[in-house]
């Protein structure tokens, strides 16, 4: 079976479309101690599960990754949509980046950057 250039454009663009997982908004709260409870949203075209938000993570200013969200499954009706973890910060962090990966381009979309309010 041969393929026109059309089709085999078609296929090996298909799976791109979606674009890059983009975080969109951010909400942190204290919970205790070093705990911290990150609501992210995040906005993807989600295409199924050959092509959706996987993650995101949250990292310190060097770019150690300090606790992440693995999404299980795609949000293809639901977007942007919002999913919380619960992380440790060390008390010497102030600043934390939030990213979130896609099964097909990986990191590289929309980042946050949010201070950390410490609660004595």
């Amino acid at each position: 079976m041969r393929l026109s250039l059309f089709t085999l454009f078609f296929l090996l663009t298909h799976a791109a479309l979606g674009g890059e997982a983009d975080i969109v908004a951010v909400d942190v709260e204290h919970s205790g101690g070093d705990f911290y409870r990150f609501s992210v949203t995040v906005k993807h075209s989600d295409e199924g599960w050959e092509h959706f938000a996987k993650a995101w993570e949250v990292l310190d200013m060097d770019g150690n990754v300090l606790g992440a969200r693995v999404l299980l499954h795609p949000h293809v009706n639901e977007q942007p949509f919002t999913r919380s973890q619960t992380i440790s910060i060390p008390e010497n962090i102030n600043q934390v980046t939030i990213r979130a990966y896609d099964i097909i381009h990986k990191f590289g979309g929309k980042e946050l950057t949010v201070n950390i309010r410490k609660s004595k």
